[in-house]
């Protein structure tokens, strides 16, 4: 499980978060990450959880952010609270990098699909917007539907597509979650836990 001070880093999103409160520490129930938006950064296709609420923090630059529809730029020390069922991505919106807090709960399942994500980015396995091919997202969207749900393809042609690519996609070695992510190391590990400015109350 995640523990407060690991860090992760996603080459091909331009993502490094570094982990303020951990799912060991909290036993599954929240994740705390502060998270870094390098260069033109941004966080995974639009989505939604259908049973997680999350809230992001800007802590510096400007965040560009897009919930149920509506697209802003946010700035220093705008916080948003997005309940489950609520569509929404975000990215760095300016010229310099980026950061924010995300606040996860509950948090045990969201961490396995994010070290999948994470493990098949490090490996050059997804496309430049560090989406999988269809056949590996038809597994993971499967083995992760409780977890969240992509946008794009569409929702109606995932429901008509996917249970017919998912079998093809094991028979050629894809798996919905490796083990070899799940336990994957650290990018490294932040020892000096007072840099690690105090959590706010969700």
């Amino acid at each position: 499980m995640l523990r407060q001070g690991d860090v992760f880093d996603n080459p091909i999103t331009g993502e490094r978060a570094t982990v303020r409160l951990g799912t060991r520490e909290t036993k599954g129930e929240r994740l705390v990450v502060d998270l870094e938006l390098r260069g033109a950064g941004f966080g995974s296709a639009l989505h939604l959880h259908p049973a997680i609420h999350e809230r992001l923090t800007v802590v510096s630059g400007h965040v560009g952010i897009c919930v149920n529809g509506a697209i802003s730029i946010a700035k220093l020390g705008k916080t948003f609270d997005i309940p489950s069922g609520v569509a929404h991505r975000f990215w760095n919106a300016g010229i310099c990098e980026a950061k924010l807090t995300i606040d996860i709960r509950p948090a045990k399942r969201f961490e396995a699909f994010i070290r999948n994500m994470i493990g098949l980015a490090q490996d050059g396995k997804t496309d430049p917007r560090g989406m999988p091919n269809l056949l590996q997202l038809a597994v993971i969207a499967n083995e992760f539907d409780d977890v969240i749900h992509f946008l794009k393809p569409p929702r109606f042609m995932q429901r008509a597509l996917f249970p017919i690519l998912a079998p093809i996609a094991r028979m050629r070695g894809y798996r919905g979650s490796y083990s070899e992510y799940a336990f994957r190391v650290p990018s490294e590990r932040v020892q000096n836990e007072s840099k690690m400015p105090m959590l706010k109350r969700f």
